[in-house]
C-alpha cells in the first residue's frame, strides 16, 4: 500500500504516515524512493489509535487548585485556594514595561487596546475556591470592557481552569 492510501485509510496526513514509518511506529520499507506500507502493520496503529484514554472527571479539590497555581490560604474555619494568576487562565495576555504600564495586550489570542486590557482586568478583582462548598468564587471590579462582559471573562476564567485540570 503506497503512502496516499494509507493515509486515507488511517485518516491522518501523508506526512504522518512518513513520519510513521520513518519512526518504526508502521511496518515499512522503501524501494525507488517510495515507502510501501504494510497494510496489517498499519491496521493494527489504527486500532491503537482508537483505543483512547477514557475521560478523567474533573474534580473540584484543594490539591487539583494548587496544581494548577492557587494559592491556599487557611483561617477563623475557612479554607480557601486565591487565584493570583486567574488571567491567564481567562486568556488575557500582557506584556509590560518596566514602569509597570501595559505595552501590548490581547484577549483570547485576539490582540486588544491597552485600556481595553486594563478594564478586562478590572473586571474581575478576586479569584478564589471555597473548600466550604466546593465552588469557584469571584469578586467583581468596576470596569467594564467593550471586548468582554464581566459575565464572559468569568466563563473564561471557569473554562481555563477547568481545562488546567483536565491536563493534570
Amino acid at each position: 500500500m503506497n503512502t496516499t492510501t494509507a493515509a486515507q485509510t488511517a485518516n491522518v496526513t501523508v506526512a504522518t504516515i512518513r513520519t510513521w514509518a520513518r519512526r518504526g511506529v508502521i511496518a515499512a520499507t522503501k524501494t525507488a524512493g517510495r515507502w510501501i506500507i504494510d497494510t496489517a502493520s498499519l491496521a493494527r496503529r489504527i486500532a491503537i489509535g482508537a483505543m483512547k484514554r477514557p475521560a478523567r472527571p474533573i474534580v473540584y479539590s484543594i490539591e487539583t487548585m494548587v496544581a494548577i497555581g492557587g494559592n491556599r490560604w487557611q483561617r477563623n474555619g475557612m479554607d480557601r485556594v486565591y487565584f493570583n494568576n486567574w488571567a491567564a487562565f481567562a486568556g488575557i495576555e500582557t506584556t509590560h514595561y518596566n514602569t509597570g504600564n501595559i505595552s501590548s495586550a490581547s484577549y483570547q489570542g485576539e490582540g486588544v487596546s491597552n485600556s481595553q486590557a486594563y478594564k478586562l482586568l478590572g473586571s474581575i478583582d478576586k479569584v478564589w475556591f471555597d473548600a466550604a462548598d466546593g465552588k469557584l468564587h469571584s469578586r467583581y471590579g468596576y470596569d467594564e470592557s467593550r471586548v468582554a462582559s464581566r459575565d464572559e471573562v468569568w466563563s473564561a476564567v471557569i473554562t481555563g481552569i477547568r481545562t488546567a485540570i483536565a491536563a493534570l
